[in-house]
């Protein structure tokens, strides 16, 4: 069962969804690749307070590695990807080669951007941490606003 809620962030409203409970999706207003509403359940504005919490605690820099249970879906390729995400630490940035290259496939730069883009629960999976080649801000499914803004947090700026 599918449930959502809406709260205000320092980036714009997020939708938590859950499904039975668990983080199953986290989207900003406005992002790419946005699933249709209805696939969000029902409003429950009491739905994964967890998860609320411990994006208070990183909005406010005081949390910089989320503890959640997942249930993300998504292939195995973008599960991978999406798993070696997480392992980019609180403050740093990765390539999209470098994330390639850790998830065994160095010359799936492509698919492991479309991957990084499709990535159904932003900020928890911290996909704002991958830049350009040159380290440029490369595209972010939030805007690339934002993902300098979540930098920026990250960096204490």
């Amino acid at each position: 069962m599918r449930a959502h809620t809406v709260v205000d962030s320092p980036v714009g409203r997020l939708t938590l969804v859950a499904e039975d409970g668990v983080l199953a999706g986290l989207f900003m207003d406005g992002q790419r690749h946005l699933p249709a509403a209805a696939t969000f359940g029902a409003r429950a504005d009491g739905v994964l307070p967890e998860v609320r919490a411990q994006l208070t605690a990183y909005f406010a820099r005081e949390l910089t590695e989320f503890h959640l249970p997942m249930a993300a879906g998504g292939t195995p390729f973008q599960a991978s990807v999406w798993a070696a995400l997480r392992e980019v630490p609180y403050g740093a940035t990765c390539t999209y080669a470098e994330l390639a290259a850790a998830v065994g496939r160095p010359t799936a730069v492509r698919a492991v951007g479309a991957a990084n883009g499709r990535n159904p629960v932003c900020l928890v999976v911290p996909c704002h941490r991958v830049v350009g080649a040159d380290g440029s801000l490369t595209g972010y499914a939030g805007g690339v606003q934002r993902k300098q803004w979540l930098l920026d947090l990250e960096r204490g700026a």
